[in-house]
């Protein structure tokens, strides 16, 4: 089956994360691929660090840009959907440095009727800061032994889910206790399910906000698959200025409903915004 593919990258202010992440998606073994940028209205270092990675990377970036109007990271995503000119849709932020079989995985395991649900491993501050573009596009940002030489404590998980590959990872897969959902850093699904779905719900602040949308998914029948072993990417650490106690109530009161209902679909999400290209 032959269909293309988009990656969606999240982010806000935050180029100097940005461009590892895009340094990781250079490096892909699959390079047959666009790039959306989700962008929550960051200023203009972005969008000149984006126009360098086209060039020095090589990549096909489309700018999905909005007005910085507080955090509306869905109404960026659906603004991302609505540009995107692919048929599957792979996930994630501009934290994440994918591991370079991530969008191959994710192409492979693509499958009508489901979605994939991948993982992350996060990084410490140290770590995180003393990785740079060129040990990314080295390849070495998801290397056990190489980010243990850059001051990573001793962790079997980690070195368990970063070496694990081929028969290893996929038992991995099968034998996780963790639930396959939806992961906003991690997660793929075609776009026909995305738009059906209407999006994501953009009365969501930080908090839940991919969950709900993991959980419509299922609600109409798109059973989620673990891939966390197969497909890993690592997170970059930074401080999360933007949780709001009271929105993750209102997050989870969302939630709620979205189960109580068994809704396949918001009304506030890509119909109600209609972002323009």
């Amino acid at each position: 089956m032959s269909f293309s593919i988009a990656v969606i990258l999240s982010t806000y202010n935050s180029p100097a994360l940005l461009e590892r992440v895009l340094a990781g998606y250079a490096g892909q073994s699959r390079r047959d691929f666009e790039i959306v940028i989700a962008d929550d209205g960051s200023g203009p270092a972005t969008r000149e660090l984006l126009e360098r990675a086209r060039q020095q990377f090589g990549l096909r970036i489309v700018h999905a840009w909005q007005e910085d109007r507080g955090f509306r990271k869905c109404a960026a995503l659906n603004r991302a959907i609505a540009l995107a000119s692919s048929d599957y849709l792979v996930f994630s932020d501009g934290d994440c440095i994918p591991h370079r079989d991530l969008v191959a995985i994710h192409a492979t395991l693509a499958a009508p009727g489901r979605f994939l649900s991948g993982g992350y491993l996060k990084l410490p501050q140290d770590v995180s800061e003393r990785l740079s573009v060129e040990h990314v596009r080295a390849g070495q940002a998801t290397e056990y032994a190489f980010l243990r030489n850059l001051g990573l404590p001793a962790s079997l998980r980690l070195r368990t889910r970063l070496r694990a590959h081929g028969a290893l990872a996929r038992l991995g897969d099968l034998l996780t206790p963790t639930r396959a959902s939806w992961n906003g850093h991690n997660s793929s699904c075609w776009r026909t399910d995305a738009l059906r779905a209407n999006g994501f719900d953009e009365r969501m602040g930080y908090g839940g906000e991919d969950r709900e949308f993991g959980e419509r998914l299922m609600n109409a029948g798109v059973r989620p698959v673990q891939i966390r072993f197969r497909a890993p990417c690592v997170h970059l650490y930074h401080t999360r200025g933007y949780v709001d106690p009271l929105r993750l109530g209102q997050n989870a009161a969302i939630r709620a409903e979205t189960r109580r209902q068994r809704a396949t679909v918001t009304e506030h999400g890509i119909r109600q915004s209609a972002p323009a290209p």
